[in-house]
C-alpha cells in the first residue's frame, strides 16, 4: 500500500505523533513518506523564521522520507496564510504525484488544516484520505471562540470531515468535545496515537531512600498545561517539609517568565531546561520518579504514555482520555485543583508497590508502534476495498 502522511504542523512545532505513525506503517511493509509544510511564525521563533530554507527539498527521518517546505507566515493574516499553506500543500503534492506516482490513501493528522488539503487532492486525483485528529477543544475555542461559533473556517473543516473515508480521533470523548464545533454525523473510529515503546522501554529506577523523589513536567509552558496549579501543588509539598525535586522541559520552560515565577512563589528544587530532544526527553524519564501534567485540555497527550513506558506512574487531570488511564499507572484528580493535586502526588510518593514493568508492558499492548501501525494498516485496507 502506498501511503502519504500530511500532517498540519511538524517540527520545528512538534508533530511527532505524524513520524512514529509512518514508521509503524512502513515496518509493516507499506510504502510510506510524509509531505509536510510548516508555517513558521515570526514571533515563535525568529531564528527559525529567517533561517530554515526557503525551497523545497527532501531528507531523510528515522529512514521516513519527508518532502518538505517551509513557509513564512504572515502577523495577523490568519485567513491569507492558511489560504497559502493549502496552496502550498496541494502544489507539493501534485509534484510528488509526479515523482512517486499517486498515493492509494492520504493519511492528514487534523482536519485544521491538513484534512482541508488531503480532501481537495482527493478530490483532484480520486484518492480516499483518512483524517487522524488530534487537537483539543480548548484550542479550537481559543481560535473560534465559544461555541455556538459562526467562525470562517468551521464550515471548511466541518466539509473534511464528512467527506473523508474515515476521522480517527485519538480518543472517544473528542468527538463529543468537537461536537459543538463540528457536530458528529460523520463516519469515525477511534484510534490511539503510537509511541516507540522500544525507545522509551522500561527501566527500574534508583531507590528512592536518601534522595529526593523526582517528579517531572513535559509540557510546553502555557495556561492550557496548568503549571499555576502544578506550582501550587508543589509550593504545598515543599513547605510540608517533604524532600522532592521538580524538572521541567518544553518550550518557555526556561523563559524568564516561567523562571520569575517560580522565584516568585520560592520553589526550591526546580530545574527548567526548555525544549528539549527525544533523547533528552527519555533520559529525564529515567531520572524521574513520577510524571506530573496539570493540564485544563487535552485528547491525548503522548508524554503519559511515554512515561508509563519507561516505568513511572503519572497524576494527571480529569480531562486526559480513558485510554490514558491505566490501571496502576495512573492517578486522575479534578481540573484546576492545586489541593487534589498535591494529595495525589504524596499518595505517589508514599506508595511502594509500584509495578513499574506491569505498567509498560499495558503502555506496549495498546499504543505500540506495531499494535497502532496494524489497526491503521486494517482500517486502510477496508477503505481501498469498499471504494
Amino acid at each position: 500500500m502506498h501511503i502519504l502522511e500530511i500532517p498540519s504542523f511538524f517540527t520545528p512545532y512538534g508533530g511527532e505523533f505524524c513520524l512514529d505513525q509512518a514508521k509503524a506503517l512502513k515496518a509493516l511493509g507499506h510504502e510510506v513518506r510524509i509531505l509536510s509544510n510548516v508555517q513558521l511564525g515570526i514571533t515563535i521563533g525568529l531564528k527559525d523564521y529567517l533561517l530554515l530554507p526557503y525551497r523545497r527539498y527532501e531528507h531523510q527521518r528515522d529512514d521516513i522520507t519527508v518532502y518538505q517546505s517551509y513557509q513564512r507566515g504572515l502577523p495577523r493574516m490568519v485567513r491569507h496564510n492558511v489560504n497559502r499553506w493549502v496552496g502550498i500543500v496541494g502544489s507539493m503534492f501534485r509534484a510528488y504525484v509526479r515523482k512517486y506516482g499517486k498515493p492509494d490513501i492520504i493519511h492528514a493528522h487534523c482536519g485544521k488544516w491538513a484534512g482541508y488539503a488531503a480532501m481537495k487532492s482527493g478530490k483532484e486525483y480520486g484518492i480516499p484520505y483518512v483524517i487522524t485528529e488530534h487537537l483539543p477543544l480548548l484550542l479550537l475555542a481559543e481560535e473560534y471562540g465559544p461555541a455556538p461559533s459562526n467562525a470562517w473556517q468551521i464550515p471548511f473543516i466541518k466539509e473534511a470531515y464528512h467527506e473523508a473515508a474515515m476521522v480517527l480521533p485519538v480518543s472517544e470523548e473528542l468527538v463529543g468535545d468537537m461536537a459543538c464545533y463540528y457536530g458528529s454525523d460523520y463516519r469515525w473510529q477511534y484510534l490511539s496515537n503510537a509511541i516507540d515503546t522500544d525507545f522509551f522501554a522500561y527501566r527500574p529506577r534508583a531507590a528512592r531512600e536518601g534522595r529526593p523523589f523526582r517528579f517531572c513536567c513535559l509540557a510546553d509552558y502555557t495556561y492550557r498545561k496548568g503549571y499555576d496549579v502544578l506550582f501550587a501543588a508543589f509550593q504545598k509539598l515543599q513547605n510540608e517539609g517533604l524532600s522532592i525535586k521538580l524538572l521541567l522541559a518544553g518550550k518557555d520552560t526556561d523563559s524568564r517568565s516561567c523562571c520569575q515565577e517560580i522565584a516568585r512563589m520560592g520553589l526550591l528544587h526546580v530545574k527548567a531546561m526548555g525544549r528539549i530532544g527525544k533523547q533528552e526527553v527519555r533520559a529525564l524519564l529515567y531520572e524521574s520518579d513520577a510524571l506530573v501534567l496539570a493540564s485544563r485540555s487535552e485528547v491525548q497527550p503522548l508524554v503519559l504514555l511515554e512515561a508509563m513506558s519507561t516505568g513511572i506512574p503519572v497524576v494527571s487531570t480529569e480531562c486526559i482520555p480513558q485510554n490514558l488511564r491505566i490501571e496502576g499507572g495512573s492517578t486522575i484528580v479534578s481540573i484546576a485543583d492545586a489541593e487534589a493535586l498535591a494529595t495525589a502526588m504524596k499518595q505517589v510518593m508514599e506508595k511502594k508497590d509500584s509495578d513499574g514493568r506491569k505498567i509498560s508492558e499495558s503502555v506496549r499492548q495498546t499504543a505500540s508502534l506495531n499494535v497502532v501501525g496494524q489497526k491503521l494498516s486494517n482500517v486502510f485496507s477496508d477503505i481501498l476495498a469498499s471504494t
